[in-house]
C-alpha cells in the first residue's frame, strides 16, 4: 500500500501479508483471478480463508485495496491500472488505493500476477483484460454474498460506487460488509466473465486525478535515493573511465582513516567502492582513493573514429533488406528527380533524475533488495545469482522511480554491484548510490546510428522509389543476441516493419528497400525512450520532407496518397493537420512541419510551428500531437504522456553523448544538456481513438515530436537538418 511516510524516518519496508493485516482488523477480503495450477495446499488453504484471489482486497472500512503489478515511474500506470479493475468492481473510486506485488510474492504464487516488466510501453496495453477480469470476479463475488445472506437470486441484486442494492426490498450493504463472506466462494473461471462493452465505462477514459500525485507534490514520496534503514551504510562507486577497461589496483591505506570511511571494496574487474557512514564521506574518499586503471585499446577510439565506423556501413554489402519491393536501383536510376541523403544521430543518455542506486542487505540465509527497477522479476533473478541465494530466500522491493525511460529494465548492473559490496558487510544494509557523474559516464545509451536516404520522383512529383540504410549499433548484440538471427538484427528496424501491428512503416511505394547494417562500438546500449524508433522516425519523415520539397508538394499533400492502404496512419494524420491548421496563414516568420509514425502499436502524427533567427536561434512556438491507441484509460495521462514526450524529445536535439580516448565527455549537466521549461511550446493533444484495439501511450509521440520540429526548421531556413544534436547546424532551441 501507499503510505505517506516523513522523508526524515526511518524506513522499514518489511511486507505483512495482507491477511495478518485483516485479520487484526476483524476481517476482510481478497479477489482476484484463480490460483495457477501448483499452488501449494499451504497457498490454497490460505487463499480459501482470505484471498479467494489476487488483484482486489477489501478492508472492513470499504477501502478497495487494488494490486499492482507494474511500477510507477511517472508514467500513471498505477492510477491507470487501479482503473481498469475499479470500473469492474463498481467500487468506489473515493475509497480506492493501491499495493505493488512483490517479485517474491509473484515468485511464490508461481507468477500468478503475471508478466512485472514496466517497459515498452505495455504496463496498459498488456494487463488491460485480466485485471479487468480480476475486478470484474470480485465484483461477482460479492453480489453472490450479498445474495446468499438475504436469500435472494444474485440477478436481483445491483451494484455501484461500492453499494449493494435490492431495489424491491429497499435493502443494501457495503462491499465491506460482505467481503469475509464473499472470501469464502469459489471465484469464478474468468474467461466465462463477460467485460463491459466501452460505451458503459464510467471511470475508464475519464481524466482521474493521479493516486501518486499527492504524496509527490508535498514531498512525501519515498524514492529509493532517500531511503533509510537502521546502522546502514553507504557506498559510492567508480567504474574504468573506458567501457571495456580493467580495474589493476587500489590503495585502500590512503582513505581508510578519512572520516566515516569503513573500507574500500573491488566490486567487479573494473569497479571499485568505498563504503562509509554517509555517501558524500564514501564519495569524498573514493576520489581521493589512488587507482591504477588498465583502460586498453579502447581508450584510442573517439566520437571522429566511431562516425567512421558507421560510415562504412553505408555502403557495405553486409546489410540485410527486410523489406525489398521492386527495383528501387533501378526505379531511382530512372526517376525524374531524384535526392539522396545521410542523416546521423549521436549516443543519447537517460539522465534520470534519481541516479542509479540500491539498498542491499544480506545474510546467510536471505538477501533483500530495495531499488527502482523496471523490471522486479530480473532484478530478483540478479539478486538471486550474485548472492548465492535460492529464489525463495530472495526478496526485491520495488519503488518508484525517479525515471526510468528504459535504463532500467534488463541491465541488472546496480544489483550486482549493491550485492558485491553488501558481502563484504554481512547483515548491514548498505545502500549504493551512484554520483551524476557515474551515472552519465557508464549509461546504456541510446544506439548511435547513420542512415543514408534515396528517392526518385516522377514528373507528377509522385514518390516512386525509396531506399532505407539504417548504420548502426544494435541492442540486442549486447542485450540479447539470441534474438539477432543470421547476422539480422530486425530490432534496429523498428518503426519501419513491413509486419502489421506493433512498428508498422506507414506507406506504399512502389520500389522500396529498407535495410540494416550491423555497426557496434564499445558503448554499450540499451533501450531508451521510443528506442529504435525516435531514431528511424527522424530519418524516415525528415527525407520524406526532402522528398516532398524535390517533387514540388506541401509535405501533407505529398504523404496522403501513400497512405491510402494505411487508414489509421492517414486518420491520425489527418486529425492532426486538422487541429493544428495545416495550411492556414501564420504569423510572419513562423513555419510548419509534419511527422507521422507508428510505435508500440499506436498511431501518432504531430505538427510544430517554428520560427528560426538569423542567428540561428530556433524556438518553437506550439505543437499540436495526434494519437491514435485505440483504447485509452485516462485523457489526462495520455495528454501527459505526450507532453513527457516532447520533453524528453527536446533533449536529443539540444545534446549527445561525444567519446573522447575512449571516455564519454560529458560528465554532469554542464556539459550534458536538458530540456528547459522557457524551450518547451504550448502543446496541444489530439486523442483519436478507434476503439478497436490497444496501443501504447509513453513512447510513440517522441517518434513524432523531433521531425516535426526538424522540418519546420527545413520549411523556415530552406536547409535540412541531417545531424544531431542541433548545434552541429549552428542552431540553439530558445
Amino acid at each position: 500500500m501507499n503510505t505517506a511516510i516523513p522523508r526524515d524516518a526511518t524506513v522499514d519496508l518489511a511486507r505483512r501479508h495482507f491477511i495478518v493485516r485483516c485479520a487484526a482488523a476483524g476481517g476482510g477480503l481478497a479477489l482476484g483471478l484463480h490460483l495457477p495450477l501448483g499452488a501449494s495446499t499451504a497457498e490454497a488453504a490460505e487463499a480459501s480463508a482470505t484471498e479467494v484471489d489476487l488483484w482486489v482486497a477489501i478492508r472492513p472500512d470499504d477501502t478497495c485495496v487494488i494490486r499492482i503489478a507494474r511500477v510507477e515511474m511517472g508514467q500513471g500506470t498505477r492510477t491507470g491500472l487501479a482503473q481498469l479493475v475499479a470500473e469492474e468492481l463498481e467500487c468506489d473510486w473515493n475509497k480506492v488505493t493501491t499495493e505493488m506485488i512483490t517479485a517474491q510474492r509473484n515468485y511464490a504464487r508461481k507468477r500468478a500476477w503475471g508478466n512485472m516488466v514496466t517497459a515498452g510501453s505495455r504496463g496498459i496495453r498488456d494487463s488491460h483484460d485480466y485485471v479487468r477480469r480480476g475486478g470484474a470476479a470480485a465484483r461477482l463475488m460479492l453480489l453472490q454474498a450479498a445474495a446468499n445472506e438475504w436469500q435472494l437470486p444474485v440477478a436481483e441484486l445491483t451494484v455501484a460506487n461500492g453499494v449493494i442494492r435490492h431495489q424491491a426490498s429497499g435493502r443494501s450493504t457495503s462491499f465491506g460488509k460482505v467481503a469475509a463472506a464473499a472470501a469464502k466462494l469459489t471465484p469464478p473461471d474468468p474467461k466465462t466473465i463477460k467485460l463491459k462493452s466501452p460505451r458503459d465505462w464510467k471511470l475508464i477514459t475519464k481524466p482521474v486525478k493521479r493516486l501518486d500525485t499527492a504524496d509527490k507534490v508535498v514531498g512525501k514520496q519515498i524514492y529509493a535515493i532517500d531511503l533509510k534503514l537502521p546502522d546502514m551504510l553507504n557506498a559510492a562507486i567508480k567504474d574504468c573511465p573506458v567501457f571495456g577497461g580493467k580495474l589493476v589496483s587500489f590503495d585502500e591505506t590512503k582513505v581508510k582513516s578519512m572520516r566515516g570511511v569503513r573500507g574500500a571494496v573491488r566490486v567487479n574487474d573494473s569497479t571499485v567502492a568505498v563504503v562509509a557512514d554517509t555517501w558524500w564521506h564514501a564519495q569524498k574518499a573514493l576520489d581521493a582513493l589512488p587507482v591504477v586503471w588498465d583502460e586498453g585499446e579502447h581508450a584510442k577510439v573517439s566520437s571522429a573514429s566511431i562516425a567512421a565506423h558507421l560510415k562504412t556501413g553505408l555502403a557495405s554489402d553486409d546489410a540485410f533488406a527486410d523489406t525489398l519491393v521492386g527495383d528501387t536501383t533501378k526505379a531511382i536510376g530512372a526517376a525524374a528527380k531524384k535526392v539522396e541523403a545521410v542523416y546521423a544521430v549521436p549516443f543519447v543518455a537517460h539522465a534520470c533524475m534519481e541516479p542509479m542506486n540500491c539498498m542491499v542487505k544480506l545474510s546467510t540465509d536471505k538477501a533483500e533488495i530495495w531499488l527502482p527497477t523496471q523490471n522486479a522479476e530480473a532484478s530478483l533473478a540478479a539478486l538471486s545469482s550474485a548472492s548465492g541465494l535460492p529464489l525463495e530466500k530472495c526478496e526485491v522491493h520495488s519503488m518508484d522511480l525517479g525515471g526510468g525511460f528504459g535504463r532500467r529494465i534488463g541491465v541488472q548492473d546496480v544489483v550486482r554491484q549493491g550485492v558485491a559490496i553488501a558481502k563484504a558487510f554481512p547483515g548491514v544494509p548498505v545502500k549504493l548510490t551512484w554520483s551524476r557523474e557515474e551515472d552519465l559516464m557508464h549509461d546504456f545509451y541510446r544506439p548511435i546510428a547513420q542512415a543514408r536516404m534515396e528517392a526518385g520522383v516522377d514528373d507528377q512529383g509522385s514518390l516512386v522509389a525509396l531506399h532505407v540504410r539504417v548504420s548502426g549499433q544494435s541492442i540486442n548484440a549486447f542485450a540479447n543476441p539470441a534474438a539477432i538471427k543470421d547476422g539480422k538484427d530486425v530490432r534496429q528496424l523498428q518503426g519501419l516493419w513491413k509486419q502489421p501491428g506493433d512498428a508498422q512503416f506507414g506507406y506504399t511505394v512502389p520500389n522500396l528497400r529498407i535495410e540494416y547494417a550491423m555497426r557496434n562500438t564499445h558503448l554499450p546500449v540499451g533501450p531508451w525512450r521510443g528506442v529504435n524508433c525516435n531514431q528511424n522516425g527522424i530519418f524516415l519523415e525528415c527525407f520524406m520532407d526532402e522528398a516532398a520539397k524535390l517533387a514540388g508538394k506541401d509535405p501533407l499533400a505529398f504523404r496522403r496518397p501513400l497512405m491510402d492502404r494505411h487508414p489509421k496512419h492517414l486518420g491520425v494524420l489527418n486529425a492532426t493537420a486538422e487541429k493544428a491548421g495545416w495550411g492556414k496563414p501564420l504569423p510572419r516568420g513562423v513555419f510548419r512541419g509534419i511527422a507521422q509514425f507508428m510505435g508500440y502499436a499506436s498511431y501518432v502524427a504531430a505538427v510544430a510551428e517554428v520560427s528560426v533567427s538569423a542567428k540561428g536561434e530556433v524556438k518553437v512556438h506550439r505543437m499540436v500531437l495526434g494519437t491514435n491507441c485505440g483504447h485509452f484509460v485516462n485523457t489526462a495521462t495520455v495528454a501527459a504522456q505526450v507532453e513527457g514526450s516532447v520533453a524528453y524529445g527536446f533533449d536529443s536535439l539540444l545534446t549527445g553523448i561525444t567519446v573522447q580516448n575512449g571516455r564519454v565527455v560529458e560528465q554532469n549537466f554542464d556539459r550534458y544538456g536538458i530540456a528547459r521549461m522557457a524551450q518547451m511550446p504550448t502543446i496541444e493533444t489530439v486523442i483519436a481513438p478507434t476503439h478497436d484495439f490497444w496501443g501504447g501511450v509513453g513512447e510513440p509521440t517522441i517518434c513524432v515530436a523531433v521531425p516535426a520540429v526538424l522540418n519546420a526548421i527545413f520549411a523556415a531556413t530552406g536547409k535540412p537538418v541531417r545531424t544531431l544534436p542541433l548545434a552541429l547546424s549552428g542552431l540553439t532551441l530558445i
